[in-house]
């Protein structure tokens, strides 16, 4: 059994943007058919990306796909989105990748995404280690924690 390919992770930096470089894995993962399940551009962090940046999801997948290096990428949503300043971009990025529940709702998805990850490993959700953010979940998941 071949091991899964996931995306790198939401805290690497990209232009100085939590997110970006997953959100370009994804996006090339998911058309080569090797994620087909994650939450995609209209929700999640992609979602929140997207908005920070003031660029269309779809239109920046449809850039993704036609090719080019990640500089070449982050030049395209420099010219397509708004020019955040880069204190602008830490305080965002900062507060993406420090971000978790925070009502009940989310904190029940929370908690279920937790237990798929202790059922997918094959142990109680108490032995995992403890994280609070969304960016933490995401790392437990995909064997980074």
């Amino acid at each position: 059994m071949s091991q899964p390919t996931y995306p790198r992770s939401p805290k690497i930096l990209l232009g100085g943007l939590a997110h970006l470089g997953r959100f370009i894995d994804k996006i090339r993962l998911r058309n080569a058919g090797h994620i087909q399940d994650y939450n995609y551009i209209t929700v999640g962090f992609d979602k929140y990306l997207a908005d920070f940046l003031g660029i269309d999801g779809k239109a920046f997948e449809q850039r993704v796909l036609a090719g080019g290096t990640e500089e070449e990428l982050l030049a395209w949503v420099k010219a397509n989105g708004r020019k955040p300043s880069e204190q602008e971009i830490a305080q965002w990025s900062q507060a993406l990748l420090a971000s978790g529940p925070t009502d009940d709702a989310t904190r029940q998805r929370f908690q279920g995404r937790l237990k798929d990850v202790a059922v997918k490993r094959g142990v109680a959700v108490s032995s995992l280690p403890p994280v609070t953010t969304w960016a933490d979940v995401i790392e437990l998941d995909e064997g980074r924690l």
